[in-house]
Order: structure tokens, then sequence, then C-alpha cells
């Protein structure tokens, strides 16, 4: 390593070397602006430390002269590689005169932290790759040798995540074209940060108190302000939702009661969370002052950058004037004029190019045309009769766990999910190119040929199906029994094929909905319908029972949330809208005249002679409440087959404590519902997108929680399942579910196979870990 190249001496011919991130920001610094100092390590000092690693076994010594050819449809091989890789990286060693250097120059800012952004460019690929949204993040650290040296390799060894690998692949891109550089700068505490986004719609700023991280991260919704571009003048404000703050660790954060560590990263250590005081939450967090002077900053750099382009910004708490500066630069890509980017969390896998159809209203519409994209704020569960017209769906709010994410994945067709403003900024006609894979919306606009005629642009990335036959053949034998969830009679064909042992979870009241004519079943059974009902639902079932027979199938009693199923016309006083209600077998209780027909219909299906149908109970509160469904299925005549058993759904918290004395009253076996359950223990709501940092299945006190459940199950001798979203969203998890002893897993089907060689890999290794024991003993 030569040199570092400083932001305010960066040259044209540079370019390459130092990535477009640090390229457009050392243009704005050297044109006058306030921007936050720094210098960056060139991208020809990664491939030199990747030359140092000289192991004969290797693969990232190989890298600066191989282009990495890889099956990324292959994911065993794809993590494998991407785990090798970065491991090796993060075991070799920067050389300490290059670390030295940075020392030297990072000490001019008497800073005693810094952060490490990557920035990116490509060569020879026809195109500039701006902004790499969700593949690499900005990376903390002290300022000394060692924080500098570990934080260098986890900067660069994010290039070779398997995601990274996955995305410039298909982007038909080599590793040796990218020229991956670290621009590093000092960081301080701020109070506040944000960001201005212009555009020829209009001008909006967000800002959040402290450093920006808690935007980053979506923990916060950001104050709004809405601009109007040729005036200047603030149109709108909305008061965000502000509850925590990041800040830097000064070392007080053991003695101070409002430092949140359980929402740090697992390797940040440079940053604590603190929540905000009540008083700061109810207030905005740029003074009028400062809101100003960001318009005005906003104004100056339209000159330079044009219409179009986003600034990241930051006012600093130094004294006695907070100071605004600049953090970030970017501007739309420059490759494919007609081609705009919505961002979002991908929600369901796979590609499609189909014609946007906008709702606006959260209100379900009678009709929805066949074959286009679905773009609406959020998606109720009765909407599921639509869905069959959709090829696939954008929301702009929700999470990986809402409806409109559950919903895509059980239909095999890709999903987009918090994709903010996509209402606003798509519009019904346009042609779209949804990536459910990496959650990115392509807006793909139509342009004039020579001749006069319209053509649609095409995107360099190739379209293709979420959904491909299992070829079972190749599959390894497993011992943990895996299952699919399901609920549309349409899919079953499909589904039975799949190397599964029988349906982990049958969506009762999802299957319902195509029946109910918009009704509720009370108002079926006070209208003098109930042998109809009773008639079409035991069909329902019988559809799914006959086809698997004589593998298992868990049919889940109704679970209504009405505030989901708002389409659906009751006559029930007892209804609310909040986000638990009167649902589970809380209902039953109050009334039960729809459960006992919900076990009539199950009592009709095992007199046709099925033996193979079992019952989860959803919701389950206390022991009293399945003692009391209990009685209802022994009056129902179920019980009346030997193989018959009645389970519930591990969802609610309380079953942790619970769990023996529902076995002594009669559970025969546990599903785990990591959505419910999670989103009970974290106390946040899983169909708010914007807060799916912290919606996550694997924070140690939900994966704690199924752990000591599974313990549980197999001390009182009951199976037990899960059949939540978590094994599929985050199949490394699977590897701690076998060895804890979990009975059998259920996923949608287009998680089946990945799911599989999962459990193979689990079991494979807890196997040869055992033979290793037994070597060594």
């Amino acid at each position: 390593m030569e040199k570092v190249y400083w932001l305010d001496q960066i040259k044209l011919q540079d370019r390459a070397k130092i990535g477009d991130k640090a390229f457009y920001l050392s243009r704005i610094v050297q044109r006058g602006y306030s921007v936050v100092p720094g210098f960056v390590i060139s991208a020809e000092v990664l491939r030199q430390f990747l030359e140092t690693i000289n192991s004969s076994e290797s693969l990232a010594a190989d890298l600066p002269d191989s282009s990495l050819h890889l099956d990324v449809t292959n994911w065993r091989q794809l993590q494998l590689v991407a785990g090798r890789l970065r491991q090796e990286i993060m075991a070799a060693t920067v050389p300490p005169h290059w670390v030295s250097k940075v020392v030297t120059a990072a000490r001019e800012w008497q800073s005693k932290y810094l952060i490490l952004r990557p920035s990116v460019s490509v060569s020879n690929a026809g195109q500039w790759v701006r902004s790499t949204p969700g593949l690499m993040e900005s990376i903390f650290c002290g300022c000394d040798e060692d924080a500098i040296a570990l934080a260098l390799k986890r900067t660069w060894s994010q290039l070779f995540r398997a995601k990274s690998l996955l995305y410039w692949q298909r982007l038909g891109i080599d590793l040796q074209q990218i020229n991956l550089a670290v621009l590093v700068q000092p960081i301080q505490n701020a109070i506040a940060s944000g960001s201005l986004n212009v555009d020829s719609s209009g001008w909006t700023i967000e800002a959040t108190w402290g450093l920006g991280m808690a935007l980053t991260r979506g923990e916060v919704l950001p104050d709004m302000y809405y601009i109007q571009q040729e005036t200047g003048i603030v149109l709108e404000r909305h008061l965000g939702n502000k509850l925590l703050a990041y800040r830097l660790d000064d070392g007080t954060e053991k003695s101070d009661p409002s430092i949140l560590q359980s929402v740090l990263t697992y390797e940040d250590t440079t940053l604590v969370a603190h929540l905000v005081t009540e008083d700061q939450q109810k207030q905005y967090a740029l003074t009028e002052q400062d809101l100003q002077r960001l318009i005005a900053l906003g104004n100056q750099l339209v000159s330079e950058l044009g219409k179009t382009f986003t600034v990241k910004w930051t006012i600093s708490d130094a004294e006695p004037v907070s100071h605004l500066q600049i953090t970030e630069v970017s501007t739309p890509p420059l490759a494919i004029p007609n081609l705009h980017l919505i961002k979002g969390l991908g929600a369901a896998t796979g590609r499609v190019t189909a014609t946007a159809y906008v709702i606006n209203s959260l209100e379900k519409p009678e009709n929805i045309p066949q074959g286009v994209v679905l773009v609406v704020p959020a998606i109720a569960p009765d909407w599921l009769s639509l869905m069959h017209q959709v090829v696939a769906i954008v929301t702009a709010q929700g999470g990986l766990t809402s409806h409109a994410a559950i919903l895509a994945r059980e239909l095999s067709i890709p999903a987009v999910v918090s994709a903010k403003d996509a209402t606003t900024l798509i519009q019904t006609g346009e042609k779209l190119l949804v990536d459910g894979d990496r959650g990115e919306v392509y807006r793909l606009r139509e342009s004039k040929t020579s001749n006069g005629e319209n053509q649609v642009v095409n995107s360099t990335i190739p379209a293709f199906s979420s959904y491909h036959p299992v070829n079972q053949a190749t599959l390894p034998m497993i011992a943990t029994q895996l299952l699919v969830n399901l609920s549309q009679p349409s899919l079953i064909e499909r589904s039975q094929n799949l190397p599964v042992d029988g349906v982990g979870l049958l969506r009762s009241e999802l299957m319902l909905l195509n029946i109910l004519e918009g009704r509720h079943p009370s108002t079926w059974v006070l209208e003098g319908r109930r042998a109809d009902l009773l008639e079409l639902w035991s069909q329902q079932i019988m559809q799914f029972v006959r086809a698997f027979t004589p593998r298992l199938v868990f049919y889940r009693s109704l679970d209504w949330r009405f505030h989901e199923f708002p389409s659906l016309s009751h006559t029930s006083a007892s209804t609310t809208h909040s986000i638990l209600g009167d649902r589970g077998t809380f209902s039953y209780v109050n009334n039960p005249a729809v459960f006992e027909l919900e076990l009539a219909a199950l009592a009709t299906v095992q007199k046709a002679g099925y033996s193979n149908l079992r019952l989860l109970l959803p919701f389950v509160r206390n022991v009293s409440e399945f003692t009391f469904c209990r009685h209802k299925v022994e009056q129902a005549g179920l019980t009346q087959v030997s193989q018959f058993q009645l389970w519930i759904m591990a969802e609610v918290p309380s079953v942790l404590f619970l769990l023996p004395e529902y076995v002594k009253a009669g559970v025969a076996g546990i599903s785990i519902g990591t959505n419910d359950l999670t989103q009970l223990l974290l106390g946040v709501d899983r169909e708010q997108g914007q807060l799916t940092k912290i919606f996550d299945e694997r924070h140690p006190a939900v994966m704690g929680a199924i752990a000591q459940l599974i313990q549980m199950a197999n001390k009182a001798g009951i199976p037990c399942s899960i059949c939540g979203q978590a094994p599929a969203l985050y199949p490394e998890i699977i590897d701690q579910l076998v060895e804890w002893g979990i009975t059998s897993i259920s996923v949608e089907p287009e998680a089946v196979e990945r799911t599989h060689q999962a459990i193979a890999r689990a079991e494979q290794r807890l196997l040869l870990a055992a033979a290793r024991r037994k070597i060594n003993s």
C-alpha cells in the first residue's frame, strides 16, 4: 500500500481506484461544501491483501487471477464457498506497515472512533454501480492498530458474502471487475442525522435523533418533511416515532439505565443505543434553523448534482455551534436511463416482469386483472381469493412475516414488502420487474425507438420462476420429519409430490375463505345454513387429507383476527379490532357454535375412513381453555379414532411455564409458531416492515424460548414441531433445531428443497461429531 487518497485531493483518474461513493463525495468536498473529512484505501490494496494469503489450499489467494465461477443456483456450494472465503480473510494478517499508515493518517483528526464505508466501482461493465443496498454495511471501530486491522478485514470480507456473490454473478459481473475501496472517516456524536431526497416529484427530508444507525437499521420512524422544490416551503411535516438513538460508547453504558444492549450488533461494540426521553420523543429532531439550512443546502446541490439525488447528513454536537455536514452523496445510475429502482425487503423468491396494478386503499377490491403485479399499501388475509390473479406482490408496508409475505410464499409468487412509497411512485400500467430475492422493484420505462414505436427497456437481470420440480432421487435421506404449510386446494397437486412427510400446518381460516362467500361462519349458522357450510367445510378438508393419506395432516382450527378479515360480514357482537383480540381458543369458549361446527366437519372426514388427521389448537392462553376444547373434541367423537391426536400451537409465551400442565391435561404434541411467539416476546408487530431489524426470530430471547420448548417436550415424551416462518427465512438455525431434538419442521412449498438440504447437513454434522467423540473416547 503506497498511499491513501484524501477526499480533497482525489482526481478524475482515481475514480476506479477509490469507488463511486468516495468519488462523488470528493467532488462535493472540492467544491467547498461541508463534508465529513476522510481518506480512501484503494481497491488495489484489497488485491494486494489477497495475494498475501499464500496457503496452497486457499481459495482467496487465487481471487486476483480468478473469476470464481460459481453455480449460484447450488445453494449449498454458494454458502460453503462464501463461508470459506470470509473465514480465510478474517484469519489472515493485514501487513503491520499498512495498518500503521492508516493509523497515522487517521490520528490527524484526533478522533477516538472511525467509520469504514465500502466504496465500489465496476470496471468494463458498461455501467457504473453506485449503490449496492443491503450488500455491504459500514463498519465502526476504534482508532488503534488492532481495531483498524479487524475492521478492514470485516469490510473486505463483505464482498464475499453469499448474497454478494449471487448478486454480482447474476449481473454478469466477474469479481475481477469489482473495485472495492474503503472510505475512512472520523465519527463523533450527533444531535441529529438523516437524509435529503431530491427528485422531480418533490423533496423529502428524514431526521432522527443521534447517529444515523437507527434510521439505517429501520429501528425508528423518522420525522418527515415534505418540501416544495420551487420555493423551499415546507408543505407538510410529520413527527416520527423515535424511541431510541445511537451514540458512541463513552464508557458510561454500564451505569446508564437507558442503554439498550439488545439492539446492538454482535460485532459493533463502538456504538450504544439508548432510549430517547419522553420530552425528546415529542420534539422534532431538527430545529427550524437547521431545517432551513438543509433546504438551502439542497438548493445549492441542485446546480451541482442535477434534479435527482440523495444526501445523507449529520449535525454534530460540537460546541459552541452545531455543525451540519454531508456524509454521503448518491445519484441514480446512468447505465439504463429509463430504469428506476425501488428498494424493499425480499419476502418471496423469484423474478417476474409484468404490468403494475396499483391500489392506494386498504379496502379489498372486488376484482383484480389477471397477470398483473399488485402494488398496494398492505394485504389482509381475506384478499387471498384475489391473489390467484396476480403474478407478484409489492407492498409499501409489512415485514418478512406479514400476511403478504406468507401468502406469496405459499402461492410461489415473488413479493417485495416494505417498499417505501411504492404506491405513490408506481402508476397503474407501468412495466415492472419484481425481484423477490433482492427485494427490488425495477420500473421499466418505455422509450421511443428510431421508428417511433414504444419499447420496454429490459433489465440485465434474467427472469426466472420461483418454483421448479424437486428431484427427490438426488436428495439425501433425513430422520427429522419435513412437513409443508398449506391452505389452498389449488396447490395440493404440486405439493403432494414434494419430499415431505405430510402437512404440518393446514391454515383453516385461509382455506375457508374459498367457500364463505364473504360471510362469517356465524352468519351461515344464524341464517339456517349450518348443514350447507358443514358439507362445504368437510369437502375442503377432505381434499387435503385424501391427497396426502397416509401422511399426516395437521389441521389448525380457526384463528380469526377480525381486523385482518374486514371484508367478512358477520353479526358477532364481540368482534374486536385489536392485534390480539378475540382470537384462538378464547373465542371458542365465548362462542362455541362455530368451533362445534368445525369439529363436526373433522368428524365427517374421519367417518369417511381417514385416520391421518390431527388437530392443532391455536393461541391457547391457559390450561382451562385447552380443557374446554378437549371436552368439545371428545363430544364430537374425534377421539374414537385411536390414531387421532390433539396438539396445541406453542405461540403464547405462557406455554413456557405451563407445558407440563398442558401435557397432564391431554396435550399430545406442540407446534411452535415462531411468528406470534416472536412478536409477543419482543413486543413488535410483525406487520410493521420498518421494525424488521427488531422482529428477528434469531433474537436470543426467541431462540432461548424455542430451545426450552423442545427440551420440555422431549422431557415430557411428546413430539415438538415448528411451523412458523423462521426455518424458511433463516436456514442457519436448522442446525440448532436438529441438535436440540426437534421432531419435525414445516415450511412453505417453495422452501421445501432448501430446508431438506439444511436438515440433511445438520444431521450429518451431528453424526460426524458423535463418531469423532466415540473414536476419541
